[in-house]
């Protein structure tokens, strides 16, 4: 079964990428979630070691391009076939670097692709 790392999971229900979670988890989509503050969401729990995370597919972002530069490596090594970048993430600096490494770059909205169907 396919995994989602949420990458820039926030615990503000008004953050989008607290509504990715939630909308992963109806759609009953495995998911993860990675971001600076601990806590849960729905039933899922925020963490903030990457190296808790396994057998990734998809990681989607929703961390400004500024603040990905840290996390180049880390999102490489845990190999996912593809990483969307959500409105505001896009890095064409990032594109270079994961498609060099064979994973996909989709930009697009997480949010758009569950609500049609096209995840």
């Amino acid at each position: 079964m396919s995994k989602t790392l949420v990458f820039g999971a926030s615990l503000n229900p008004n953050r989008y990428s607290y509504l990715a979670i939630k909308k992963l988890l109806e759609k009953n989509i495995t998911t993860e979630a990675f971001g600076k503050n601990l806590g849960t969401i729905l039933h899922l729990q925020i963490k903030d070691n990457l190296t808790e995370f396994q057998n990734i597919n998809t990681v989607t972002l929703y961390l400004n391009p500024s603040r990905q530069v840290e996390y180049y490596n880390a999102i490489v090594k845990l190999h996912p076939k593809r990483v969307i970048f959500n409105p505001g993430t896009e890095n064409p600096e990032f594109y270079k670097i994961l498609k060099k490494n064979n994973i996909e770059v989709v930009v697009g909205c997480t949010l758009v692709m569950l609500a049609t169907n096209q995840y």
